[in-house]
């Protein structure tokens, strides 16, 4: 006979092997009973009915969630499979309300959709859920079938979740800026770097006015902000500095010359005097030369190797196919040299070029085979096409181009990032195409040989966050190519 105690363990481990076949049991029954409500159920949440059509939604709901309460409880599966009838003819019905919605509310829902992107359930939290309050007021009179009533609940939430979208977006460029300028006060900036201080806070109302004006053009607001914060940076290292300054009871002397010492550095790492007994102005000028005669130099030996290399290779693979020949071979050689001299006559072009303009005119380099002459010296009126005020630059353009005789040229359009792509496709175009008819009209060139092209704002060539930068970028580009 088993001892007690091996009686206990099998009895025990045969309850366990009872209950495991029972809970799998109820499991099947439960999917079996349960699924075609649960894809009702599915198919209305996929169709957003919790948003679209919440009346017949949350009836669908509870009733699923009631029978899942009774079957867990081991409940009537009659009555289990009352509710899951319920839930189901609910779940179809919010299906059906949820596609009337979908074409009735299309406005609303894209807004919505356009608000949660801009996070404003995070950022404009209170704006958001009384938007969400109004959206379900509109839902629920549509599924009742009073449409005037839903389109005025709509229209009223689409306003507040327009707000919300714009609160979203100004918290998101500029809760940065406000929160430094709250930081700003600790150091009394508004005592110490006030002027500092003003060039920020205009940048900040600046931003946000830009916001309210185009919400969803960000190149300017986002720039503004950013500069924004580093001015108020700047104020709160100005004041401390001075603050300093007068607990240490430095002399204004001593402050100059402290401020003096890096423009000292930075001219001996250049290996040049600075010369400041009248000033900075001609040290200061003196080492923006350097520097630009550096980045010249710099990018005329990238071509040069560019060039060189190119001619290696070329020579290479023309070497190999002279060896593997045995007749023809001078000819071949001929048009070898000719190339060659071709390529040092362009070289020589350019460097002519190049000694027309001075670097407040123009910037001239080599892009393969094509001479750019970038017209960083043509300036236009803010918004404007015309090339009046201009002559003199685009008289020395002319000289340029009959350097190179024969040629084609395409006239190319560029603007910075402020502003629609739309307006500032346009504006490019309008610009090249200004300067290329005044070429053609002053050259008498043909029309077939010089032709426009805008890029808008998609080829920067400096950094769009500076107004030197985007000065750099509102530029015309003149690609020439030589004939061969």
């Amino acid at each position: 006979m088993l001892s007690s105690r091996t009686t206990a363990v099998v009895l025990l481990i045969a309850g366990l092997v009872f209950g495991f076949f029972h809970a799998a049991s109820a499991q099947e029954l439960k999917d079996t009973v349960f699924e075609s409500a649960r894809q009702a159920w599915d198919q209305a949440r996929e169709a957003r009915a919790a948003l679209l059509a919440p009346r017949n939604y949350g009836i669908g709901l509870d009733a699923y969630r009631d029978a899942e309460e009774r079957f867990a409880r081991g409940g009537n599966l009659n009555r289990v499979r009352e509710d899951l009838d319920k839930a189901e003819s609910a779940f179809q019905q919010s299906l059906d309300a949820a596609t009337v919605a979908s074409l009735t509310l299309k406005s609303l829902i894209k807004v919505r959709d356009d608000t949660e992107k801009a996070e404003a359930p995070r950022l404009a939290g209170k704006l958001w859920r009384a938007a969400e309050e109004t959206f379900d007021d509109a839902a629920r009179e549509l599924e009742r079938g009073d449409i005037k009533a839903a389109e005025r609940r709509a229209a009223q939430a689409e306003l507040i979740y327009r707000d919300a979208e714009l609160s979203a977006i100004k918290s998101l460029y500029l809760n940065e800026t406000r929160s430094l300028l709250a930081q700003a006060e600790q150091f009394k900036v508004d005592k110490y770097a006030p002027k500092t201080l003003e060039k920020a806070q205009k940048l900040m109302l600046q931003a946000e006015s830009a916001l309210t004006e185009n919400r969803y053009d960000t190149d300017m607001p986002r720039s503004s902000a950013k500069q924004a914060n580093y001015e108020i940076k700047h104020a709160i290292y100005l004041s401390r500095y001075i603050q300093e300054a007068r607990e240490n009871k430095a002399s204004r002397e001593e402050i100059i010359l402290d401020w003096e010492t890096p423009l000292q550095r930075i001219a001996a790492a250049a290996d040049q005097l600075a010369k400041l007994d009248e000033g900075y102005a001609q040290t200061t000028e003196e080492l923006i030369t350097y520097i630009e005669t550096l980045r010249a130099t710099q990018q005329r030996l990238e071509q040069d190797v560019e060039d060189r290399n190119r001619q290696i290779a070329d020579l290479e693979d023309e070497i190999r196919e002279l060896d593997e020949k045995l007749g023809g071979v001078s000819e071949e050689r001929v048009l070898l040299v000719q190339r060659l001299e071709a390529q040092a006559r362009l070289r020589e072009q350019l460097r002519q070029v190049e000694r027309m303009f001075s670097r407040n005119e123009a910037q001239v380099f080599r892009e393969s085979e094509a001479v750019i002459v970038r017209m960083v010296g043509l300036n236009f009126a803010s918004g404007q096409s015309s090339v009046r005020g201009n002559e003199a630059l685009l008289l020395k353009v002319q000289s340029a181009i009959q350097i190179f005789p024969r040629s084609t040229l395409i006239i190319e359009g560029h603007t910075d990032s402020y502003g629609s792509d739309a307006t500032n496709q346009a504006l490019s175009e309008k610009r090249a195409s200004a300067v290329r008819q005044y070429l053609i009209d002053a050259m008498r060139m043909s029309p077939r040989s010089i032709s426009s092209i805008g890029y808008g704002e998609t080829q920067p060539v400096a950094n769009n966050e500076t107004p030197e930068g985007r000065a750099k970028n509102r530029r015309i580009d003149i690609r020439i190519t030589p004939s061969s």
